[in-house]
């Protein structure tokens, strides 16, 4: 018997991740695993906390300079680990 509505593997993993709320979870720690590879490895060697609450991702940096540097540039950031990701998933970055 055949159905017409046959949907890809990934189209019911969406779903089903999405439905048990598991979808935006994934999402986060898929953006700060790519921490590194976004922002570059000198300045993941600075970073020592991350962590993403209400859309925002405060990052520690141990170094004044670069902080402000980064300040600068966090809507490149931003936008970076979005595409990383694949979906919106951060609104804005905060150093501490």
């Amino acid at each position: 018997m055949f159905r017409k509505d046959v949907k890809s593997l990934t189209e019911i993993l969406g779903q089903c991740l999405r439905e048990n709320g598991l979808e935006t979870p994934m999402l986060q720690t898929h953006v700060l695993e790519s921490w590194e590879q976004v922002a570059g490895s000198m300045v993941a060697r600075y970073t020592t906390d991350k962590y993403i609450r209400n859309q925002t991702l405060f990052v520690k940096i141990a170094n004044p300079a670069l902080r402000a540097d980064l300040t600068m540039m966090k809507t490149q950031l931003v936008n970076k680990l979005n595409r990383e990701a694949g979906a919106f998933v951060i609104a804005d970055i905060r150093f501490c």
